[in-house]
C-alpha cells in the first residue's frame, strides 16, 4: 500500500509541506480550468487574442510549480529526515505531472489556433470524442480522489485507462497512419491525430497523479498487479 495517508499527515502538520501541499492543490484546479477551457474554446472559431489570452495562463501553473519547489528542498534543507524524502519525492512528481499536463493544454490551443476550422470531436471522429469525454471526467475524478485520498475512485480509474484513453487514442492514430480512415483533407487527419495524442497524454499524468494515492513510490505512474 501507498504511505499516501500518513504522508498527507506530515504535510498538514509541517509548516512549509502544509503550504506546498495547498499549492499544488491550487495548480490542479488551474490547470483543471485550463484543459476545460483548452477543450471547449477549441470547438468554436475563437479570435486569436482569445487562444492566446488562455495560453499565457500556463505561466500561472509554471509559477505554482517554482514555488511548490522552493518550499520543499527550504524544507529538506532545515530538515533533512529521511521519512520526508517519501513524502517529498511524491510531491514532487505530482507537481511534474501537474505542469505537463498545463503544457498539453497549451498544445491544444495551439491546434486551435492553426487549424482553419473548429474542433467538433463529435463532427470529425466519434471515437475521438469518446476519448475527450473521457479524459474530462478522469480529470474530475483524479481531483476528487486526490482530496479525500480515496483509494476506491483512484482504483477504478487505474482499472480503465488503458481501454479508454491509451488504446482508445493508439487505435485511432494507428489508423490514420495505415491510411485505414479517410478524411476531407490533410489537415484534418493531423489535427484528429495530433488532438488524439495530446488527449492520451493528458491521460497518462492524471494517472500518474492517481497513482500517488495508491502506489508505493517506486510504481507512480504505473498499475500494480495485486
Amino acid at each position: 500500500m501507498a504511505l499516501f495517508a500518513d504522508i498527507l499527515k506530515l504535510w498538514r502538520k509541517e509548516d512549509l509541506l502544509s503550504q506546498a501541499w495547498e499549492e499544488s492543490l491550487q495548480m490542479l484546479d488551474l490547470s483543471h480550468k485550463m484543459f476545460n477551457k483548452a477543450v471547449k474554446k477549441s470547438k468554436k472559431q475563437e479570435s486569436l487574442a482569445v487562444l492566446k489570452e488562455l495560453k499565457n495562463r500556463d505561466k500561472e501553473i509554471n509559477s505554482y510549480q517554482r514555488e511548490v519547489r522552493r518550499k520543499i528542498f527550504t524544507h529538506y534543507a532545515l530538515e533533512q529526515s529521511t521519512y520526508d524524502i517519501t513524502s517529498l519525492m511524491v510531491l514532487v512528481n505530482m507537481v511534474v505531472d501537474i505542469e505537463r499536463i498545463g503544457d498539453y493544454s497549451k498544445n491544444i490551443l495551439d491546434l486551435a489556433i492553426n487549424y482553419p476550422d473548429a474542433l467538433n470531436t463529435k463532427h470529425l471522429h466519434r471515437n475521438l470524442y469518446d476519448i475527450e469525454k473521457a479524459v474530462k471526467e478522469r480529470f474530475d475524478h483524479t481531483i476528487d480522489a486526490v482530496r479525500t485520498q480515496d483509494t476506491g475512485i483512484a482504483n477504478e480509474l487505474l482499472e480503465g485507462f488503458k481501454e479508454h484513453v491509451t488504446g482508445a487514442s493508439d487505435k485511432i492514430v494507428n489508423s490514420i497512419i495505415a491510411g485505414d480512415l479517410e478524411f476531407q483533407s490533410g489537415s484534418e487527419a493531423a489535427a484528429i491525430a495530433l488532438y488524439a495524442r495530446y488527449l492520451k497524454r493528458v491521460g497518462s499524468h492524471l494517472k500518474n497523479i492517481t497513482s500517488t494515492i495508491v502506489n508505493p513510490v517506486d510504481a507512480i505512474g504505473y498499475k500494480v498487479k495485486k
